[in-house]
C-alpha cells in the first residue's frame, strides 16, 4: 500500500505523557489490581477530563486537575491510565 494511502490511527497516549497545560480525556485505566481499583476511586473514569498541571522539581511526581481538585501521581501510575488529546 502507497504510503499516501495509508491512514494514521493515533495510539493512546498515557497520563504520564500529558504536556504542562494540556487537557485530555480519559479513556482508561488499565489493570484490575489495587492500584487500579484506587485510580478509578480518585475519579479518574472513562470519559473524564483531566489538565496536567506540572511536575515536582525532580519530575516526580506529576500533578493533575480533574473533577475540581488537584491530584498528585507518581509516573509509574500515570502510565496505567490511558488518555485521548481532542
Amino acid at each position: 500500500m502507497p504510503a499516501d494511502d495509508r491512514k494514521c490511527f493515533p495510539l493512546p497516549l498515557t497520563l504520564d505523557q500529558l504536556p504542562e497545560g494540556q487537557a485530555a480525556t480519559i479513556l482508561d485505566v488499565e489493570g484490575d489490581d489495587a492500584v487500579a481499583v484506587r485510580l478509578l476511586e480518585m475519579g479518574l473514569t472513562d470519559g473524564e477530563l483531566i489538565r496536567s498541571l506540572g511536575a515536582a522539581p525532580l519530575g516526580d511526581p506529576l500533578e493533575f486537575e480533574v473533577r475540581g481538585y488537584r491530584l498528585s501521581l507518581r509516573i509509574v501510575e500515570a502510565r496505567r491510565v490511558l488518555i485521548s488529546i481532542p
